[in-house]
């Protein structure tokens, strides 16, 4: 049942082609703007170069809106009366979750894939290694915003609820060290974001941790493991109980 539920949630996230151009393309767009175009992009950082750490950021943050578009979209199919169908069906709660989740990394894998092709083909270079490490670490730490969209869209069971999630993913994006390099006390603030936590994993295997504008306060690989574990947990938590309190309704 779950693996039949995987295959129609697929199929309908493929159909709705505005959605996937926008979170297949608007990761690759920024890469270009942020990255191709800066005059460093060719300078050296660790193992490989500036336009490689650039394009693992920015990959990041377009799993992530893959993976928030993706479950997110689950409000609309509550309003439409696909949660009652569902309901009826033998796929409990979790299951329902962790086809969602199964469904979103799909589709983030696709967009991994864009951008890191448009890198590959405009000059980031890194060891090879490092290239399947960022992609593999990028891909597992999605399913975290996967929750994060259907969560919201449990909570919200509005039209409104994909334009909260990734609203708030923008803003969580500037506070977690993503666009920009932090420093100072909004650094330390940033420790405590969903984004900091799996930025930071994404660039563990160039960055060891350190920052671009506090290379003397690295942070530990337990921090970032603790704080992506935490925020999972919430996340998912939250995404189970909103699919329980819609059935007790239903």
């Amino acid at each position: 049942m779950t693996a039949t539920y995987m295959a129609i949630d697929l199929t309908r996230q493929l159909r709705d082609v505005g959605n996937i151009m926008f979170v297949f393309l608007l990761p690759l767009l920024m890469y270009l703007v942020f990255g191709v175009s800066m005059s460093v992009a060719s300078n050296p950082i660790g193992d490989a170069n500036v336009g490689f750490f650039v394009m693992s950021s920015m990959a990041a943050y377009g799993a992530a809106l893959a993976a928030t578009s993706s479950t997110g979209t689950a409000a609309m199919e509550q309003m439409q009366g696909w949660g009652r169908q569902v309901a009826l069906t033998p796929v409990r709660p979790v299951q329902l979750v962790l086809g969602k989740v199964g469904v979103a990394l799909a589709v983030t894998f696709v967009a991994l894939a864009i951008v890191h092709l448009g890198g590959l083909l405009t000059g980031a270079r890194a060891p090879l290694g490092l290239w399947a490490a960022t992609v593999g670490i990028t891909l597992a730490g999605a399913s975290m915003f996967a929750l994060y969209g259907f969560a919201v869209a449990q909570l919200f069971k509005s039209e409104s609820a994909l334009g909260v999630a990734t609203g708030v993913l923008v803003l969580m994006s500037f506070v977690g060290n993503v666009f920009m390099p932090l420093e100072g006390w909004m650094l330390e603030a940033s420790r405590f974001t969903p984004m900091y936590g799996f930025v930071g994993l994404v660039r563990w295997p160039l960055m060891q941790g350190f920052q671009v504008m506090a290379p003397a306060d690295p942070d530990p690989l337990w921090l970032l493991l603790a704080n992506v574990g935490a925020w999972t947990l919430i996340f998912g938590v939250l995404a189970v109980v909103g699919v329980r309190r819609g059935r007790n309704r239903q």
